[in-house]
């Protein structure tokens, strides 16, 4: 930060709503940039959030719940306000929002396509453990060196099936809580609050 420069800050209205759908999300701002991560190159309209306006926005989105619209009020000084750029904000978080919930999508199709993969493997050391631990067993006998054996190794092929039945039954619903609420978000009505200076 450059000598005499004001550290770069966020207001956000901190007053907990009686029930949280009954209120927008507000954010107060000085200057438009505050809402853009500053060193972000791409035009206006496709420019990441600032990672502190991201995290307060859904994290009072998540509040929110359900499938209740979401608004967003953004107040700004009015100069700000008449500026070009101001008439974008909009389309510029809900654009920001829609690409996230797109990248969630993509790790989400990830994660299934981990999870088959490491199920097709998991199964195949399950069934050579099963027929590793009938030939132990036929060979040793079926006393305690046997069962050992024979019994370590049908734990060991479950073992190899940890990681695809955890996928499969609790890894994708966060990911999918995580793309609907940045898809509400990316529907958000978004208004501008000018105030004096």
């Amino acid at each position: 930060m450059a000598a005499g420069q004001e550290p770069r800050r966020i207001e956000a209205d901190q007053g907990a709503p009686a029930t949280a759908g009954d209120r927008p999300i507000e954010l107060k701002i000085r200057e438009i940039g505050q809402l853009f991560q500053s060193l972000d190159p791409l035009p206006f309209r496709e420019r990441d959030l600032d990672a502190a306006v991201e995290e307060y926005v859904v994290a009072w989105a998540r509040e929110q719940g359900g499938a209740r619209p979401i608004h967003v009020l953004v107040h700004l000084p009015a100069d700000e306000a008449e500026r070009e750029e101001a008439g974008h904000i909009a389309d510029a978080i809900r654009n920001y929002f829609a690409y996230r919930a797109e990248v969630a999508g993509w790790e989400l199709k990830e994660l299934f396509r981990v999870g088959r993969a490491s199920l097709a493997i998991g199964l195949m050391v399950l069934a050579l453990c099963v027929v590793l631990g009938a030939e132990v067993s036929g060979r040793v006998g079926d006393g305690y060196v046997g069962r050992f054996f024979g019994e370590g190794l049908i734990i060991l092929g479950w073992v190899a099936n940890w990681r695809p039945i955890e996928i499969f039954l609790y890894d994708w619903w966060p990911l999918t809580r995580r793309r609907r609420l940045y898809e509400r978000l990316a529907r958000a009505a978004i208004d501008l609050r000018p105030t004096p200076t």
